[in-house]
């Protein structure tokens, strides 16, 4: 099994594209973007079709895609990231909803943009599919179920599957019934990160890598190759933000690990019924995701070993072998026909995570600087949500989307090591126990709790 190299997804791409130029020298420009991931080259692009003449250059320590978007589960998600009380509380439960409804309406923009821009990125939009594999784990979600409708999300947002309708779509093990929510595409983040890197530069965003940032100042990009001064300039780093000075606290990198089988055959298929599409979830407390890749492949994801001291990360998407183990376990757990499959990656990678587990976006116009991150692992979707929100900001526009809720949010500091470090894998050890005793004993455990609250969720 290959271990690294970034990503299966990259790697099925016959690897990363050659490496674009770095920053010749010092240079001034209109917007300076500091990531070449989703957020910066989606923001890049937005800003760019409705400001031509601006100067736009994008800074990328490795390449476009080297990280979470190029790494991730290829969920296109229209889950609203974060708290929905903690934003009403500030904002109102209208707000709220209008938020969701925006995050919602992203997954249909994104699609819209790939079919204009001729991305084929194996978008699918077969919804997501929340299973649940114990009696608590289906507590759960029916009272989830009732949750969304509490703010009036009505069938064709959220619906809920008994163990006899979710076997009708998909045959996992064990199950015991499931959500469906039709919010969610399918897609190749590798591909489409590819594309959008590809249309932005066309557009005549100027696209920097191997140019690392070392720290963001008022107007000010600072980078050993030259500074860039400009306008604005954009903070777009998701989970390497704790690399830039000053930002050390600001989110955590929780990291990500995924593997991939081989393809696995008709016969498989056939027995499995997965043929939607559908995003996979298991309701688990340390839950895991799954998609069917359009080649035949099941690519599963979990948090492993959830965080490095020191809000270190990783450099080229390498996976313990404890983890892959997991993960292999878990895939037999739900599919046991897949357990004698060869796995063929395993890569990780990692997502910023606010303290309140609330994205933000913003832009001070004091200082010249924008940020938008802390996507808590839904970056896939509402980065784009994120791209045009700051289009609007930094255009000064008066929209629907820099009124949202998560405008201008901000979250307090992590704690300082050893505490963080002692505190992410305290929680996750709670939630992992949590899952065993309800397994063993088909009742809830009250470890989960105990642990939302210490994370603060």
């Amino acid at each position: 099994m290959r271990i690294g190299g970034v990503s299966f997804w990259w790697a099925s791409l016959g690897g990363m594209p050659p490496a674009r130029d770095p920053l010749p020298g010092p240079l001034e420009a209109d917007v300076a973007i500091v990531g070449g991931g989703y957020t910066g080259l989606w923001t890049a692009w937005y800003l760019k079709q409705a400001a031509p003449e601006l100067r736009i250059v994008v800074l990328e320590r490795e390449q476009a895609g080297f990280g979470a978007s190029g790494r991730n589960g290829g969920w296109l998600s229209g889950l609203l990231a974060g708290s929905r009380e903690v934003w009403a509380r500030r904002h109102g439960r209208d707000a709220v909803v209008r938020a969701q409804r925006a995050m919602f309406e992203t997954v249909d923009e994104v699609a819209a943009w790939c079919d204009a821009e001729d991305v084929d990125c194996d978008l699918v939009r077969g919804g997501t599919l929340d299973v649940a594999t114990s009696v608590p784990a289906l507590r759960r979600l029916q009272r989830h179920l009732a949750w969304e409708r509490s703010w009036g999300f009505g069938e064709d947002d959220w619906v809920g599957l008994s163990e006899r309708d979710l076997a009708d779509r998909v045959a996992v093990a064990g199950a015991r019934g499931a959500l469906f929510t039709p919010h969610c595409a399918r897609v190749h983040p590798a591909k489409l990160v590819r594309g959008l890197a590809d249309a932005a530069a066309r557009a005549g965003v100027e696209i920097f890598e191997r140019t690392p940032v070392t720290e963001i100042r008022p107007r000010l990009a600072v980078t050993p190759r030259g500074d860039v001064g400009a306008r604005w300039v954009v903070r777009a780093t998701e989970g390497y933000t704790p690399g830039l000075a000053g930002e050390r606290r600001a989110v955590v990198p929780l990291n990500s690990a995924m593997v991939v089988t081989e393809p696995l055959g008709e016969d498989f298929w056939a027995a499995t019924g997965w043929d939607g599409a559908e995003t996979l979830r298991d309701a688990a407390h340390a839950y895991c995701y799954l998609q069917r890749t359009a080649d035949g492949r099941i690519a599963i994801g979990g948090r492993g070993i959830p965080y490095r001291f020191g809000s270190r990360t990783d450099r080229g998407g390498e996976i313990a072998t404890q983890t892959v183990e997991q993960l292999r376990e878990r895939l037999a757990r739900l599919f046991p026909a897949a357990a004698g499959a060869r796995l063929e990656h395993g890569w990780a990678g990692v997502l910023g995570v606010a303290r309140d587990w609330c994205p933000s976006v913003g832009a001070d116009a004091s200082t010249g600087v924008a940020w938008a991150g802390g996507y808590v692992g839904d970056g896939v979707s509402t980065t784009n949500l994120a791209g045009r929100t700051l289009r609007d900001l930094l255009l000064g526009r008066d929209s629907e989307l820099t009124r949202l809720p998560w405008v201008g949010h901000r979250s307090r500091g992590w704690e300082p090591e050893p505490l963080r470090w002692l505190g992410i894998h305290g929680v996750y050890a709670l939630y992992r126990a949590a899952d065993r005793m309800e397994e063993r004993t088909q009742r809830p455990s009250r470890l989960a709790a105990v642990a939302d609250r210490v994370a603060g969720r």
